[in-house]
């Protein structure tokens, strides 16, 4: 499907293909009817110098007074003002004295300007005149010396209608094919733009299939021009996951690194009852939850960086709702969502934020919980989302708490057993990867939770 946006680079080719076509086939055509024009009138001068050639043979050769009408015996100068005539004027006489074919009637050929027509190398003067019926000539006219017969002016003149006619059906013509041919010309553009752009699709494609988590970098051949893209394109997807890594395992090394020395102070408080022993016990434990949240965003965030990761929501889900269902089976949990929507970061992060919010869902439930996924319309096409709602009908949370949980990061089940990353950790998650988390009123008369995550696009 071929896309024209404002900034499309096939949009772009094309028109600026189609503009050079018009621009070529305009130019051409001008030039074509111009020689063309050339032609005919060439034509025409040739055919006027034959009949001015006979003319001047016939008074040649003649002994009487210049010629009579059947001299030149072409129908076309027998028709009153049929467009094509000739006169031969005896000069050095007075008044001269005249003989013209029959076309003209009564009426007279003009004389060319003498600053308007030079002669030829045979004499020659060609230009064009006025004819007796007011319409254009083109006439060629010499001087001749016939010795004892005297001097004459031989004029021979035809109408331009013709050549003008000729013209424009030609310019018909030419207009009607090289349309035709423009036509033709769009349409192999249209399709060279499309299969030179092919690669770039291809391309595409698979930048989405990585991002999508479907492929672990971009294969397949590519032109030169394009290859190098692909190369690097590979290596940044390289690159990133090598970052992530290796934040990882800092990550990994510095909760290892504090784990010990937190271990080490706690054992050493407990072993004495004093009121600093339990002072330094009881920081140490608030150390040790600080340092795992905070250890726990920092992996989030790395992980959200990632390239390429997915997670099928409908499979995670599922599995969420067999578990829960076995942990809390007086709780009537029912889980709807659709089969192709994919969360677009690490399934390890999914099944921390839905699994908490269920488990907080069904901890507090009298007696359901109800989990709905949809997705969410977004004014940006580029970035799709996701909406989990988990609904509950316990005693719910007041706005006050609601606003505590979400700023410190306090789990709401502290009267309940289990643990949790707790709704702060959820919602800067959530965050990390561009969503949100929502706290409100449910319909069942508990608790509803919003989480919004962004999604991939739906196949």
């Amino acid at each position: 499907m071929w896309r024209f946006g404002a900034r499309s680079i096939a949009r772009r080719l094309f028109l600026a293909s189609a503009a050079a076509c018009i621009v070529v086939l305009t130019a051409a055509g001008l030039v074509l009817t111009a020689l063309y024009r050339d032609t005919a009138e060439a034509a025409l001068d040739d055919q006027l110098s034959v009949y001015l050639r006979a003319l001047v043979a016939n008074i040649a050769a003649s002994r009487d007074e210049a010629g009579d009408a059947g001299q030149l015996a072409e129908p076309q100068f027998d028709l009153p003002f049929s467009g094509w005539y000739w006169q031969v004027t005896r000069l050095d006489v007075s008044p001269p004295d005249i003989r013209a074919s029959r076309s003209l009637f009564a009426s007279r050929l003009p004389r060319l300007p003498e600053a308007d027509a030079d002669p030829d190398q045979d004499g020659r003067r060609r230009g064009n005149v006025v004819g007796p019926d007011k319409k254009p000539l083109h006439m060629l006219e010499r001087v001749i010396n016939a010795g004892d017969q005297g001097q004459f002016l031989v004029q021979v003149a035809a109408t331009t209608q013709t050549v003008d006619q000729q013209v424009k059906e030609f310019e018909i013509d030419l207009g009607v094919t090289f349309f035709i041919l423009a036509l033709l010309l769009v349409a192999a553009m249209g399709i060279q733009v499309r299969y030179g752009l092919r690669p770039l699709r291809q391309l595409r494609r698979d930048v989405v299939a990585v991002r999508r988590g479907r492929a672990e970098g971009v294969s397949g051949e590519f032109p030169r021009e394009i290859a190098p893209l692909a190369d690097e394109l590979n290596l940044l997807i390289g690159a990133n996951r090598e970052i992530v890594e290796r934040a990882r395992i800092q990550v990994g090394n510095l909760a290892h690194a504090l784990k010990t020395p937190l271990s080490v102070i706690v054992n050493e408080a407990d072993a004495e009852d004093s009121p600093l022993a339990r002072k330094v016990s009881e920081q140490a434990e608030v150390m040790r939850d600080q340092v795992k949240f905070y250890l726990d965003r920092a992996r989030a965030a790395t992980r959200a960086g990632a390239i390429g990761a997915s997670a099928d929501a409908a499979a995670a889900l599922a599995a969420m709702e067999r578990a829960f269902a076995k942990i809390y089976p007086a709780i009537d949990l029912a889980v709807d969502c659709p089969s192709d929507l994919r969360f677009r970061g690490e399934k390890q992060d999914f099944d921390d934020m839905a699994g908490n919010l269920i488990d907080n869902a069904c901890k507090w439930a009298n007696a359901e919980a109800r989990v709905a996924v949809e997705p969410l319309n977004s004014p940006d096409r580029d970035r799709l989302f996701l909406r989990l709602t988990i609904d509950d009908d316990g005693p719910g949370l007041v706005a006050e708490r609601r606003e505590e949980a979400m700023r410190r990061g306090r789990r709401l089940d502290e009267s309940k057993p289990g643990s949790g990353l707790g709704l702060s950790i959820v919602a800067d998650l959530a965050a990390a990867y561009g969503g949100r988390l929502e706290l409100a009123d449910s319909p069942l008369g508990g608790l509803r939770a919003l989480l919004t995550l962004p999604a991939l696009p739906r196949d």
